[in-house]
């Protein structure tokens, strides 16, 4: 089993990476080789098989066939530009989210072995005018271009699926938080940082209000969900391999009072609430209550409460120094 994962410099990557590493196997073969790629050669894992690290361009074909080499029996899609910085560079996110997309699903193609693919989709795909709470059925409606090119992906892996060039699975990811590392230009970043930062001693900017509703999950809820998926038979997805994903629906305020019960009033007392119009009205145009009956009954997660999200970051990810 030769497994890629693009994307594997993020913390998504890393994490899955990491807990490939751990297990070894994947859909009961011994992992053999493991391929790490995105723009920059992003840092290995300790293992007891082949790491290899590679710098690549999804947006560019060429690098693209490099990076997933020949033999290639998984790949996870989790490479993209995010949301924020999609909206605002409009050709960035076209290149990287929809172009690349095809990019990695035609490299996909030319293996002609039908490689399990895991993508990394978003419910930002759902938006506008249709009802709460959303049902697995529900029209695929963004209200923003990363929205967009994450459903035009979803598209691609059901035909690519239905044409046997890929055995494909998309996956909607919540709001993953709270997110390791430094904060980036997606919309939904502050849901990391306002936790991340006040829980390491550091003041941290809240841009929406705190009835702002969103839909979440933990970093180990999503890394063992993108595993599941690589996991489950082809027959059981049906006509449609893309899936919304288990998740809490909490609102900003009610999240910042669970930290506050893990962790106590000072990390609370280090936020900042500043409204910011253009991340409020992303935020307002993301359908928060979902019911991904779908996800559950083929055995996807979902965290028991927003305090668990807390302590897992305080266990696997705090700074310390």
């Amino acid at each position: 089993m030769q497994v890629t994962i693009l994307g594997a410099g993020g913390f998504l990557g890393q994490k899955l990476a990491a807990a490939l590493a751990a297990r070894g196997v994947l859909r009961g073969r011994e992992i053999r080789a493991l391929h790490l790629v995105d723009l920059s050669a992003p840092p290995a894992v300790a293992a007891d098989f082949v790491i290899t690290t590679r710098a690549a361009d999804i947006s560019d074909a060429a690098s693209i066939s490099q990076a997933i080499p020949n033999g290639t029996d998984a790949v996870f899609h989790l490479a993209a530009v995010v949301s924020g910085q999609a909206e605002a560079e409009f050709e960035s996110g076209l290149q990287a989210n929809l172009m690349g997309t095809l990019n990695v699903l035609e490299r996909c193609r030319a293996l002609e072995t039908a490689p399990v693919v895991v993508f990394s989709s978003s419910v930002a795909v759902y938006g506008g005018e249709i009802p709460q709470p959303i049902e697995d059925w529900y029209l695929l409606n963004p209200q923003t271009s990363y929205g967009t090119q994450k459903a035009i992906g979803e598209l691609l892996i059901n035909d690519y699926s239905r044409k046997g060039f890929i055995d494909g699975r998309g996956l909607r990811l919540p709001t993953v938080t709270v997110r390791p590392g430094k904060p980036n230009r997606a919309a939904s970043s502050f849901a990391s940082s306002i936790f991340r930062e006040p829980l390491q001693g550091d003041e941290a900017i809240c841009p929406v209000k705190p009835e702002s509703q969103m839909w979440v999950c933990s970093p180990r809820a999503v890394i063992a969900n993108l595993l599941h998926a690589a996991e489950l038979e082809a027959k059981v997805w049906g006509e449609n391999r893309c899936i919304a994903l288990p998740g809490l629906l909490a609102t900003i305020g009610e999240m910042v009072e669970a930290m506050r019960r893990v962790a106590g009033d000072e990390p609370v007392s280090r936020i900042r609430w500043e409204p910011d119009p253009v991340i409020q009205k992303i935020v307002d145009g993301w359908l928060a209550d979902l019911r991904p009956e779908k996800a559950t009954k083929l055995g996807f997660i979902a965290d028991h409460s927003f305090e668990d999200n807390v302590r897992g970051f305080l266990e696997d990810d705090i700074r310390r120094d």
